[in-house]
């Protein structure tokens, strides 16, 4: 290695741009954009405003008006809930779709002409430890708005079971209705936030796309709201339990089943679900055994179905919106994982890494930030594991590649099963007493990602990783090298790459991307420097400059399969809108149909039977009128494969594709090139990196990706909030901190 590189300005100045850069937006897109848009946040802001101001003496006189709106039609008040708290979400999710589609390919914005770099609140880090991990300004305003939601309501509710309670009753009296009122008042909270608690884990949520937040980052949003909910709900249960300890009759009330108004053992049967849940997701328990987790919090089916019967009808309509979009993608990724997907192409690397690349349809979209669930059934037919993609969509029309670093049983039978079955292709078949397994099969959930490829979006790109965290920054190096090529819309122009990794054995991982074949002289456009730091080896191995390492060969021949589904939500916009469209607009008319022919005239007004109702038609709709569009778009899928000339889903592998994209072509790798800077025994020192970055880069915005441990993400966070308000100087850059890691 050239002791001097380090030392050279491999980064373009400021000044040159990139000339392949194009935007093109017509005026018709723009205005109906611009009125879905209004249109969507005056209904979201309507919705959260009749439940914040809900608990306020002002909202009872609005929500009264708004109720007896339907409340003497044929619907009742079970309509009026509809209207107001299912209705507005619902509305927002097929409006999305409308502005997604109009959108068409997302387009990148135009470099800036003023030249002020400008912070963002989605990519300014304000909190770095805690337990919130790193928390944006837009992340830490959210949090404060349901702080102050919480104690508003909470506040109002405590003034409101005061001013209830008359005087001339005895103090044992008075506490029992207090506590009972204030369980009820936190219930209804409760129930609010259950409304926002399943549209993060909607892995391909239209709402999650509309505003380009990716799944794997939305489950801390999960994660936050399932505590708070939990909490609440919690504390409304103890409220009962004391209450109902003052007034002796305790186990009486837990074992009440009420016809008419809410029914208690329904509500005991859903808490101590929701408290399986909660207990073992809890960091401690879930990291202990990650099974135990996942197991038990297949139990929101009958958290969900208990709670509908706890409330009745028209109360669960205050969160049933974001249950039905859950219920919506759950069924979408039962369909597409029950098609048996052909591993084509299996690779151990040396670092005891191993390469999967699995067959897809040409049409199925992602960017080079996405990841997929794996369930390979040679292993288990339970487990399911997220690995980020690491390869560019552009590498190859049919086929995806992932990367999975060997850290448990489960990797570990994976790469185990792949060397035996080398070894058993060097043994003649005659000599082995039985055949081993030569072929993987798997189920495929995705991919899920970004709506807008970001890491397109700014001119000056930090990649930050942590060992396999590298994976998904290989993707974007191929993406990126893919279009200059092409000629495509790409704005990176510096990329630097800091990589930290424990022993030089992962050093070869970067070779997977041979950026001078995808894009020859690239330089001249993109310079790309990298850094690597490893941090428990004091000095090279071997000679510097010549670091062997050996790739074992393909277990599993390369060979025709059958692709991945693409009936994912982030797939193909026209059908998954048709899909939610259809659903929602069978929801609808079950429950008109069930209110008129059912409901009505048999003068059914059981709570829990009617909340039961509401739950079979919203699965019924899902299954009747959803799964029609499933099948319509599962055919159109298998006559685009017949036309492109891919017969039953069999796509056949390009192997000379392959091996010139998504390999390693040598069993020894060559040594890193001189726009690379390799330290050992070091940790990357950050405010070093980025005061050398700010010497080069200069006035600009500067993106900031890290994928690695929380500890990585906060090292790095903390300097940039140090750089951005201490340290920047004037004609220092802006940096914009993005995380792209999955932590469950």
């Amino acid at each position: 290695m050239d002791g001097n590189s380090a030392q050279q300005p491999l980064l373009l100045p400021p000044s040159v741009g990139p000339s392949y850069v194009k935007r093109k937006t017509s005026l018709f897109t723009s205005l109906a954009k611009f009125i879905l848009k209004v249109v969507m946040w005056v209904a979201f802001i309507s919705w959260v405003g009749i439940a914040f101001l809900l608990p306020g003496e002002f909202s009872t006189h609005i929500v009264t008006v708004l109720f007896n709106a339907t409340g003497g039609t044929v619907f009742g008040f079970t309509g009026s809930f509809f209207l107001l708290f299912t209705a507005p979400i619902l509305l927002i999710s097929i409006l999305a779709f409308a502005y997604i589609i109009i959108s068409g390919e997302e387009e990148l914005p135009k470099k800036k002409t003023s030249g002020h770099p400008s912070f963002r609140l989605w990519t300014f880090p304000v909190i770095v430890d805690g337990p919130f991990g790193v928390v944006s300004a837009a992340e830490f305003i959210g949090i404060l708005l349901f702080g102050v939601y919480v104690i508003w309501a909470v506040y109002s509710y405590i003034l409101k079971a005061f001013n209830s309670i008359p005087d001339q009753l005895s103090f044992k009296v008075q506490s029992s209705l207090f506590l009972e009122s204030m369980g009820l008042h936190l219930g209804s909270i409760g129930i609010f936030c259950l409304a926002f608690l399943f549209l993060p884990v909607s892995r391909g949520s239209v709402l999650l796309r509309l505003i380009d937040i990716p799944f794997e980052h939305a489950t801390r949003y999960h994660v936050w709201l399932g505590h708070l909910t939990m909490v609440l709900f919690t504390i409304h249960g103890l409220l009962y339990v004391f209450a109902w300890t003052i007034e002796g009759r305790l186990i009486e009330q837990i074992l009440e089943w009420k016809n008419i108004g809410i029914a208690n053992l329904p509500g005991v049967i859903s808490l101590l679900a929701g408290l399986l849940m909660w207990v073992t997701s809890l960091p401690p328990v879930r990291k202990l055994n990650f099974e135990l987790f996942f197991y038990t919090h297949q139990l929101y089916v009958v958290f969900v179905i208990f709670l509908a019967l706890h409330v009745g009808d028209f109360v669960f309509f205050i969160s049933a919106g974001g249950i039905y979009l859950f219920m919506l993608d759950r069924f979408l990724r039962f369909c597409q994982s029950r098609k048996i997907v052909e591993i084509i192409s299996t690779k151990c690397l040396p670092c005891g890494t191993v390469e999967l690349v699995i067959s897809k349809p040409a049409n199925l979209r992602y960017n080079a930030l996405s990841f997929v669930f794996l369930q390979l059934r040679e292993l288990s037919w339970l487990q399911w594991h997220p690995f980020s993609v690491s390869s560019s969509p552009l590498d190859g029309k049919h086929h995806m590649a992932v990367l999975i670093k060997v850290l448990g049983e489960w990797t570990a039978k994976l790469r185990g099963n792949i060397l035996n079955a080398s070894a058993s292709e060097a043994v003649p078949e005659e000599e082995l007493p039985l055949k081993p397994n030569t072929k993987l099969t798997a189920s495929v959930e995705g991919p899920y990602g970004h709506e807008c490829p970001y890491h397109l979006m700014y001119e000056n790109l930090v990649l930050v990783a942590g060992g396999i965290g590298i994976s998904p920054f290989l993707a974007i190096l191929s993406d990126i090298l893919h279009r200059v090529r092409e000629g495509k819309p790409c704005l990176p122009r510096n990329v630097m790459i800091i990589w930290a990794v424990k022993n030089s054995t992962e050093i070869p991982l970067l070779s997977t991307v041979d950026m001078e074949s995808i894009c020859p002289s690239f330089s001249d456009k993109v310079k790309v420097e990298t850094h690597i730091y490893v941090t428990r080896e004091s000095e090279p191995p071997l000679e510097e400059g010549n670091v062997q390492s050996t790739v074992t060969t393909s277990a599993f021949p390369v060979s025709n399969g059958h692709a991945m589904s693409g009936l994912v939500g982030t797939g193909h916009k026209v059908w998954s809108g048709l899909y939610l469209v259809s659903s929602t607009i069978g929801f609808i008319i079950l429950m008109v149909w069930l209110q008129i022919f059912y409901i009505n005239p048999y003068g059914i007004s059981t709570w829990w039977y009617k909340g039961l109702l509401i739950m079979a038609c919203m699965a019924l709709s899902i299954l009747i009128f959803g799964g029609s569009v499933i099948g319509l778009w599962r055919l159109w899928e298998t006559r685009i494969l017949e036309k492109e000339g891919y017969g039953d889903g069999v796509i056949k592998f390009d192997k000379k594709q392959h091996n010139e994209n998504t390999t390693l072509k040598e069993s020894s790798v060559k040594s890193p090139t001189k726009s690379t800077l390799l330290k050992y025994g070091t940790r990357p020192d950050f405010e070093e990196i980025f005061a050398y970055i700010s010497k080069c880069w200069g006035h600009v915005d500067a993106g900031v990706i890290v994928c690695g441990p929380p500890t990585l993400q906060a090292s790095v966070a903390k300097e940039i909030r140090s750089h951005n308000i201490f340290k920047r100087e004037k004609d220092h850059p802006i940096f914009h901190f993005n995380s792209h890691s999955f932590d469950l």
